[in-house]
This record gives structure tokens, C-alpha cells and sequence, in this order.
């Protein structure tokens, strides 16, 4: 490949957004570099096909190896490969495209040891994206800093270009940062990003030369190379998805309570949920089920003493449903009574996952093909699937 009559080498790599929530906030694994950059980035590493069938495979590997962290759910999110995006000195030749991932863990001690070892750590999202957070109100930064710059930015051009760009802009403003007439959608979290670039307010606009130093705001933690693109993306990716898959439970311990499930998802999303409303949807849905363990971590919510505690939300919970390898499974009536026994758990298509979403209680009545289909599956697995 030759650009400008330049031989350019176009390499793969592998970027991954791993994302776990510690005491109710929702943090990245970052790299710190020892080249003086004290900028973060995501962990990387080429995709070697010699050693790896597929990059999940080797990003499984490489984060493993390096961190010993055991990834849970795990998707890919896009191809990253703008011209520019890496660039490195020394680097004229060559051309790095990355391929994005979003995984979910969970975190202990000893794995933060070996992070410590490797040069990670674990950052909160808010750091490079503090415009998202609204789990205690409006954030300051949109009126103090980043409206009235985007604002200004807005009113920028001149002559005849004036007029129809302005008018551009200004929908694009109103409609990802909810402005006017616009709700705030929680999900446009790339969106407000890109314009943020556009507009200068990010440091790496700067950097990449896409607009020259000036006095203007920097709004976040700024990230190496497009790694805060990348970070927007899955954020953006994961408030989507928690919507209508259970995949919050990957984040989740084996046994929790529903106080400690809120409070994932609200840091997810980055909007505070009514208790009430959110506890029915949840029981109602049947994504958890009650444990025989009462757990004293509720007693700062509730008090313990009071008659009219519902005892599912006093007790500790468990998922009633799962993701292994890219499979859902559903907890059935048998499961309930013995969740050791895998003759419990369903496989469902991905049709019926979404199903489960749409109509909880009809997934649990199960068709004669998904009798068959359990029946052999019980026959030939081992053990139940686990998280």
C-alpha cells in the first residue's frame, strides 16, 4: 500500500475497553507507558494469526497473560483505522489499525497486584468523560465550561459559509447534548465526544493537529493516540446494551443484593433509577432469584428490624440468568431448586434471549424443540455454566 508515493505497512491491533465497577464506580484498565507521556492508554497488542485463530482469542490470551485478569463477557466494537490515529515518531511507514473490544470483569486484590506489576491501573470513566455523569444532577462543566464554548464555536464561521454550517451545528449540539426541546439521551455518549473534537474542546484535537493551541477549555482527562474515542464508543455501547441483555451481571459478585444492582446500572448509565420502579422491573422480569442468605450489607439502606422488609430484597441475590461463551442461558423451575444441575439451565437463541427481554414469562415455558434441545445439551455437559 502507498500513500503520497510513500510504502506504508498496515498492521492489526487489538484495543480493549475493560470495564469493572468498584464501590459503585464504573472504572477502565489503563495503561501507564514509561516514555514520559503521562497521558493513559487502553491496553494494547498486535494480533498475531501464527498464534491465535481470532482476535478474541488472543485478546483473551494477552490480557490474561498480563494481568491475570479472567475477561467475562466480551464484544467487538468497531474498527479504528483514521489516517493519523497513531502516529508515532519513526513511524512514517507504517499504519496501525485497531479493532475495539469491550469486555466486562470482575476485580479482586490479587489481580490488582499483578495490574500494579504491569503498569495498570484502574481509572474512573468520569476522569476522561465527566459531561456524563448525572447521577447527582446536571454536571457543572456543561454550563460552566462546555456549552458556552460550543457555543461560541457555533458563531465561528464567517461570510457565506456562515448560515447553513451554523444552523448544522447547532442541531448537532441541541440534539446530543439535549438542549431545548431535546432530552438528554444517554446513550449519544460518541456523539457529544466528536463534537467536543470538533469543536477543540478535547486536548487531543490539539495534539493530532486538527486545531491549533489555543485558550480554549480542555474538557476531560485527555488519552494517547484515539483511546478516549474508543472509551466513548463502549460506554456508549454498554448504556445500550444493559437495556436489553443481562449482561450488568458480569460485573456483579455470585450473591448481591438488589441495592448493590441498582447502583451498578446507575453507574453505568449515569442516571440515578427510582428504587421502586427499578426493583419491580427487575423481579418482574426474573433476571435474579432470592438466596438463603440475609445480608447485613442492606441494613445502611433499610433497616433490618422492619416487618414489612420484602425478603427478596432483603436477602442476598443471584442472576437467573447467564452469558458463557457467547451463549445465553436461562434459569428454569429445576435450576431454582438445584442450581448446581445443568439440566437446569436453558441455551436459548439469540431470538428467544430477546424474548426473554420482551416477554420474561413466556421464555420459561418452554417448546418442545427447546425440551430437546435441553435434554441433549444436559447429556452432554459436565457441569452447570458458570460466571
Amino acid at each position: 500500500m502507498q500513500v503520497e508515493g510513500v510504502p506504508v505497512t498496515v498492521e492489526i491491533g487489538l484495543n480493549a475497553v475493560i470495564v469493572a465497577v468498584v464501590n459503585r464506580s464504573p472504572r477502565i484498565l489503563a495503561v501507564s507507558e514509561t516514555d514520559g507521556d503521562t497521558r493513559d492508554s487502553l491496553p494494547f497488542g498486535p494480533f498475531d494469526p501464527a498464534r491465535h485463530r481470532t482476535f478474541e482469542a488472543s485478546l483473551r490470551a494477552r490480557v490474561e497473560k498480563r494481568t491475570a485478569l479472567k475477561l467475562g463477557y466480551i464484544e467487538q466494537l468497531y474498527t479504528f483505522g483514521d489516517r493519523g490515529r497513531q502516529r508515532l515518531p519513526g513511524e512514517e511507514g507504517k499504519h496501525m489499525v485497531s479493532v475495539g473490544y469491550l469486555a466486562l470483569t470482575r476485580t479482586d486484590a490479587e489481580n490488582n497486584e499483578r495490574l500494579a506489576e504491569a503498569g495498570a491501573h484502574w481509572r474512573d470513566w468520569y476522569g476522561y468523560l465527566p459531561w456524563e455523569d448525572w447521577r447527582q444532577g446536571r454536571p457543572a462543566v456543561l454550563d460552566q465550561t462546555i456549552l458556552p464554548a460550543l457555543a461560541r464555536w457555533e458563531a465561528g464561521l464567517a461570510g457565506d459559509e456562515r448560515s447553513a454550517a451554523n444552523v448544522q451545528r447547532r442541531s448537532r449540539v441541541r440534539l446530543a447534548f439535549g438542549l431545548d426541546d431535546f432530552p438528554w439521551d444517554e446513550e449519544r455518549v460518541l456523539e457529544r465526544y466528536e463534537l467536543l473534537y470538533e469543536a477543540g474542546l478535547v486536548r487531543e484535537a490539539v495534539i493530532d493537529g486538527h486545531c491549533r493551541e489555543t485558550d480554549k477549555p480542555a474538557a476531560g482527562l485527555a488519552m494517547r493516540h484515539d483511546h478516549r474515542r474508543i472509551v466513548a464508543t463502549a460506554v456508549a455501547r454498554l448504556r445500550g446494551k444493559i437495556k436489553y441483555r443481562p449482561v450488568v451481571f458480569e460485573l456483579m459478585p455470585p450473591e448481591f443484593t438488589l441495592t448493590d444492582l441498582q447502583a451498578t446500572v446507575e453507574a453505568i448509565s449515569g442516571r440515578h433509577l427510582h428504587k421502586q420502579n427499578f426493583r419491580r422491573l427487575v423481579e418482574g422480569a426474573e433476571l435474579v432469584e432470592p438466596t438463603e442468605d440475609r445480608s447485613p450489607r442492606l441494613a445502611a439502606g433499610r433497616p433490618r428490624s422492619s416487618a414489612s422488609d420484602d425478603r427478596s430484597s432483603m436477602n442476598a441475590l443471584r442472576p437467573a440468568s447467564r452469558w458463557v461463551d457467547g451463549e445465553f442461558y436461562l434459569m428454569t423451575a429445576q435450576a431454582r431448586r438445584s442450581p448446581a444441575s445443568p439440566a437446569g439451565w436453558l441455551r436459548l437463541s439469540s431470538e428467544r434471549a430477546w424474548m426473554t427481554r420482551a416477554r420474561p414469562r413466556m421464555a420459561v415455558r418452554l417448546s418442545s424443540s427447546e425440551t430437546k434441545l435441553l435434554n441433549t445439551w444436559a447429556r452432554n455437559t459436565p457441569s452447570a455454566p458458570t460466571n
